[in-house]
């Protein structure tokens, strides 16, 4: 039996298809796109500041992505990883240059990316001679909704239902390094320690130079590895290629997703130093990790970004996007802060605003809400400044609007 899609008559009489219902969905659906804008299955166009989540990075229908997609896939999409890939192997080498990384296993998604960090972690305690590995994670974190992503995750709205949690998790709250080493302190089972650069989910929070300077030693003094969570912040959204180059660390283990393939499916996990050849053949494995589509996918996503300087706009344009924002909304009661980096962006305010998301889409716009009362800005890399200008000018009315409200 099919259904009205509640509570809309979507496009008229649009009837709602078997899809298990795991999504709020907006009343839209979209038919085409070019650059920064998107277009809607009704002929309206909207400017795109969410990149589908992070994750076009290219924004839509880059011609050198659709070129080397569309060329790719008439030869071939997918082997397995029981023969050699050359693509995924150049991604490795290219990926593993930028990153100051080692060694580099290919899957389809953040958290797959994030489970493999965790059972690196686990595998690693194991060598040591610890019967229970223990990894310390933080409050609003956001890994995943697999089982153990799911535990590592601070968000126990996401959590409930689902009990029980996987164990072998000590949670402390966010940029606290002396939390971290009164834990350290009393529980001897600590292998590592995972955290986002930028909590995504969690609010655009940043993790202080200070802080993960410190976290980058006091690992190294235990012996634990340093997880990096780079899905929503990574691959130049920032201004650098991954979020904790601009502290100047480097960590044991950083995994990838979302913008690597600028919309084709990709996950990373990547290793270095004491997480480095820890997994051999059948330690852990993907069936389409890695083929060769999304690994060309990949690689022109990363040859774009180099070639068009995208790293560099996305620091220059973020900048002026909250400069912009910081002007329109001075003194404005209501506005608790407005922070991130690059085109990573997060304006809070003093009430949940999730509203302001169809009020958005009606005016053209695509944003997003997360934490109740972050309004989150992820703009493609290739937002320039005009589009930028536009955001503002589009943005700054529905806030002030649900704020005199």
């Amino acid at each position: 039996m099919w259904r009205r899609w509640p509570p809309f008559s979507f496009l008229g009489s649009m009837l709602m298809s078997h899809v298990m219902n795991t999504y709020a969905r907006l009343p839209v659906a979209f038919s085409h796109g070019q650059g920064c804008r998107i277009t809607d299955t009704e002929g309206k166009e909207y400017l795109d500041a969410l990149s589908g989540i992070a994750v076009s990075t290219l924004g839509h229908a880059h011609p050198k992505l659709v070129a080397a997609i569309a060329a790719q896939a008439g030869r071939l999409l997918h082997t397995s990883n029981l023969y050699a890939i050359r693509e995924q192997e150049q991604l490795s080498d290219k990926l593993a240059e930028l990153s100051g990384m080692q060694e580099i296993f290919f899957c389809n998604s953040g958290c797959e990316a994030n489970e493999a960090a965790i059972k690196l972690a686990r595998f690693y305690g194991h060598k040591k001679g610890i019967d229970t590995p223990t990894i310390i994670v933080m409050e609003k974190a956001f890994h995943g909704r697999t089982m153990a992503t799911l535990s590592a995750t601070g968000n126990r709205k996401a959590q409930a239902g689902f009990e029980p949690l996987v164990s072998g998790f000590v949670r402390v709250p966010y940029d606290d390094l002396e939390a971290i080493k009164a834990v350290a302190e009393h529980n001897k089972n600590i292998v590592a320690v995972m955290l986002e650069i930028i909590q995504g989910e969690g609010g655009i929070y940043l993790a202080s130079t200070e802080y993960q300077k410190g976290l980058r030693q006091l690992c190294d003094e235990q012996g634990w590895l340093l997880i990096c969570d780079e899905v929503q912040c990574g691959m130049a959204r920032t201004g650098k290629w991954f979020g904790y180059q601009h502290a100047g660390i480097q960590p044991d283990i950083a995994t990838l997703a979302k913008g690597l393939g600028s919309g084709v499916p990709i996950g990373a996990c990547m290793v270095s130093g004491k997480a480095a050849g820890l997994f051999g053949p059948g330690n852990h494995g993907s069936t389409f990790g890695g083929n060769q589509l999304a690994s060309t996918a990949a690689l022109t996503t990363i040859a774009t970004i180099q070639q068009d300087s995208l790293m560099a706009n996305a620091e220059s344009v973020g900048a002026l996007i909250r400069q912009w924002l910081a002007e329109a909304l001075a003194g404005l009661k209501g506005v608790t802060e407005i922070r991130g980096h690059g085109l990573m962006i997060g304006v809070e305010l003093d009430r949940p605003c999730g509203e302001l998301v169809g009020k958005a889409l009606a005016a053209g716009l695509l944003i997003n809400v997360t934490a109740d009362k972050v309004v989150r800005l992820l703009p493609p890399l290739i937002f320039s400044e005009k589009d930028a200008r536009e955001l503002v000018d589009r943005i700054t009315p529905l806030i002030k609007e649900f704020l005199a409200a």
